[in-house]
């Protein structure tokens, strides 16, 4: 068997990537870059052409743009770079031989391999949840058959209070339709985001006319005469023409298992991204990986997560050594408003907000030496994105500045890079 910097280019030394997704796209554009001429075979067992998926609850769904626009490589740019595109699932991974079977019958010999199939997406398990009317949004077709079902006077009922909910709220608003968001928790977005910014976002949701419950769960879900009608945990009930089931994704794990591959809640990597077995590797959403600041196992369904994981799997595939060093970093755009966290607040000791103008804020996240371990930040798009990238490049610095500088409004953000270390 060829070591993974070989160039050989027989059968034998192919690449394959399993998830032809965000992160399986942009690796197997990644390999051609780093200078791999041999045999690539992307493997996935959705029809389209790899793409992004963050459009799918926003643009997608108001028509602000086409699936085409979201591709990351179109069939003609994937035939270019000569890379073989595989619609079929991998039924098998023979670790050993290094080979996948596909449920077509083919067999890839690889001498490395590239897990990124993302997660499955929740369903409502509850009486009524596999009504056709009942969606989850995932992929290009589901976001098609969701917004065949958006327009004026429509009645959207979202369950989860989570990102995904909360922008196909924001679409469905804008186009026109009567919208309730059902959270069982006592706040939205959970522990993703801080509380000061939970409230914004609710407050928002409420003033743009979404009707939001808060602390209820739906029990049931059946179709009356003219449509749908879910029964809550408080006792009311709640009609609607369509139901969107927003409450997150979970890891696929089966391939991985099946493989022999070591997993926990994700895929378990080290820092160069390889699994316990040698010349597999797994990225984006399914990896489970040690992290940058604290060392500590994480795993993150975000885009910035799929992109900057795909390059550093891509050169490791091909014998580098290098370590994924990115810090998290993920956002949400809902109506005119965008938030983002970046870094890890979790790993604060305490925070210091800093007041933006017509109500936005970024709180800052600090160890016990006050140096940022991360921030979150909400506003209105256009008047936060300078704020919002000065302390993104804060955090990634790891600059070190008293809480009182950082709240004081006087203080430029940009001013504190140069106490860079």
């Amino acid at each position: 068997m060829q070591t993974p910097d070989s160039k050989s280019t027989t059968p034998s030394a192919a690449m394959v990537i399993v998830g032809a997704g965000h992160c399986g796209g942009r690796a197997a554009h990644a390999l051609r870059n780093a200078g791999w001429q041999g045999a690539i075979h992307l493997v996935g067992d959705e029809a389209h052409a790899p793409y992004e998926r963050p459009p799918l609850s926003k643009d997608l769904l108001t028509g602000d743009k086409t699936a085409d626009a979201c591709a990351l490589l179109s069939p003609d740019a994937m035939a270019d770079l000569q890379i073989t595109r595989h619609v079929a699932r991998v039924t098998g991974i023979d670790a050993s031989a290094r080979l996948v079977t596909l449920s077509d019958g083919q067999q890839l010999p690889y001498q490395s391999l590239l897990l990124a199939t993302g997660g499955k997406v929740r369903t409502l398990s509850i009486p009524g949840g596999d009504l056709p009317e009942v969606l989850t949004l995932r992929n290009l077709g589901d976001a098609a058959a969701l917004s065949s079902r958006l327009g004026a006077g429509q009645r959207l009922l979202v369950v989860g209070g989570g990102f995904i909910g909360l922008e196909v709220a924001a679409s469905a608003r804008k186009l026109g339709c009567e919208v309730t968001v059902v959270e069982g928790a006592p706040r939205l977005m959970g522990r993703a985001v801080p509380e000061p910014v939970a409230e914004r976002a609710l407050a928002l949701h409420r003033e743009r006319g979404v009707r939001v419950l808060l602390g209820v769960n739906p029990i049931s879900i059946s179709r009356t005469a003219n449509s749908m009608s879910m029964a809550l945990s408080d006792g009311s009930r709640i009609e609607a023409d369509t139901v969107l089931a927003g409450i997150g994704i979970v890891p696929d794990l089966s391939l991985a298992q099946s493989a022999g591959l070591a997993v926990a809640r994700g895929v378990l990597v080290n820092a160069q991204l390889q699994t316990s077995q040698p010349g597999i590797f797994a990225a984006g959403d399914l990896a489970e990986f040690p992290s940058v600041l604290s060392g500590q196992l994480v795993r993150q369904e975000t885009w910035h997560n799929a992109e900057t994981q795909a390059a550093i799997a891509a050169h490791n595939m091909l014998g580098g050594t290098e370590a994924y060093a990115s810090q998290p970093w993920f956002w949400s755009d809902q109506y005119d408003h965008q938030l983002q966290v970046m870094g890890e607040p979790a790993l604060a000791a305490h925070s210091a907000t800093r007041m933006l103008d017509d109500g936005g804020l970024v709180i800052f996240y600090l160890d016990a030496a006050n140096r940022l371990v991360g921030a979150c930040g909400w506003g209105q798009s256009s008047r936060v994105a300078k704020e919002l990238k000065l302390a993104r490049t804060l955090v990634e610095r790891r600059i070190t500045a008293a809480p009182d500088v950082l709240v004081d409004p006087a203080t430029k953000l940009k001013a504190l890079l140069s106490h860079d270390r």
